[in-house]
């Protein structure tokens, strides 16, 4: 066996692209793509373990050079698609973890790949979700900017692992420092199974179930949750699973901020999208430092306590 780090590169809006271009011109496009990500692999000393169709899983030695290629990849790709008409637009989502992998016949195994590929199914487009064990290859003061999300339950593995989300867009660079996971909030995830998720604004609150998911949150009557407030915009935000995860999505004008139990760390959000691992609260239109910006708190409902008690409404 040999220690790897694992990347998959799948493709997210390749539906639209067929529907336009149909099949032959757009099977053409997805292949020059994914021939474009292996090339940048090898340029970074990585090896193509195999085409999946719409995606690519590569394989590297070297953990550093694996994050480099995976960010390169991101940053050549976002000035490339903003040229781009929107149906015609695909993006990229990826997954990275490092660890021991079985090599056979060229093809790769073991836990890393596994990992990688459900990170891949997790992440939102533009973003690259990554374990801890890869951020810690990388050492200190590596230049390299990372959040941790905390720790996320992924399908086949008995305990939840610890995610972090690379920030390689040139704009988050300078703002945005790694934020240590919350040992509390692992041992919540390992022990409890969420059936819902319990929001409150002022006197308000709401608990909502798994199948009332996503839930959309904005000022209009049309909204699940409706904040009355000139700051938050139509739709301001939404909250879904993916994967046994809660993910909160940012689609307003002015952004959202997010604060867990516990911690004074905030999370930004504009136009991008935050696990909900643990209890807390978000801003909408302004940060929490504005006394009077609209806050909404979010609880975690455990699925035994939902099912006793329902909805909450006041």
């Amino acid at each position: 066996m040999a220690e790897l780090t694992i990347a998959f590169v799948d493709l997210t809006g390749s539906v639209s692209v067929f529907e336009t271009l149909g099949n032959d011109r757009a099977a053409r496009a997805v292949t020059k793509l994914t021939q474009w990500i292996g090339s940048v692999g090898l340029a970074h000393s990585g090896k193509v373990v195999k085409m999946l169709g719409d995606g690519v899983l590569l394989s590297f030695t070297n953990n550093r050079l694996a994050v480099e290629c995976m960010s390169q990849i991101q940053q050549e790709h976002a000035e490339r698609v903003a040229r781009w008409p929107n149906r015609l637009k695909l993006m990229m989502q990826i997954g990275m973890a490092r660890g021991q992998v079985v090599q056979v016949d060229g093809d790769c195994f073991g836990d890393a790949v596994n990992v990688a590929s459900r990170l891949s199914d997790l992440a939102g487009p533009e973003q690259i979700l990554v374990t801890s064990t890869v951020i810690r290859k990388l050492g200190a003061r590596n230049g390299v900017r990372s959040r941790s999300l905390g720790p996320m339950r992924i399908k086949g593995r008995a305990e939840p692992c610890e995610v972090f989300r690379i920030e390689w867009q040139s704009e988050m660079l300078s703002e945005f420092l790694t934020l240590p996971a919350d040992l509390h909030a692992l041992r919540k995830s390992a022990e409890s199974v969420y059936g819902g998720i319990e929001l409150g604004w002022l006197d308000m609150s709401h608990a909502f179930n798994l199948t009332d998911l996503p839930v959309k949150i904005g000022r209009v009557p049309e909204a699940d949750f409706v904040i009355n407030d000139p700051r938050v915009s139509r739709l301001h935000a939404s909250i879904d699973i993916r994967s046994g995860n809660y993910l909160l999505e940012d689609t307003s004008s002015y952004g959202t901020w997010v604060r867990f139990a516990g911690t004074d760390n905030v999370i930004a959000l504009r136009r991008q999208e935050c696990l909900l691992h643990s209890d807390g609260e978000f801003a909408l239109g302004a940060p929490f430092t504005d006394i009077s910006t609209p806050t909404v708190s979010f609880k975690l409902v455990d699925g035994h306590m939902l099912l006793g008690h329902g909805p909450l409404r006041d």
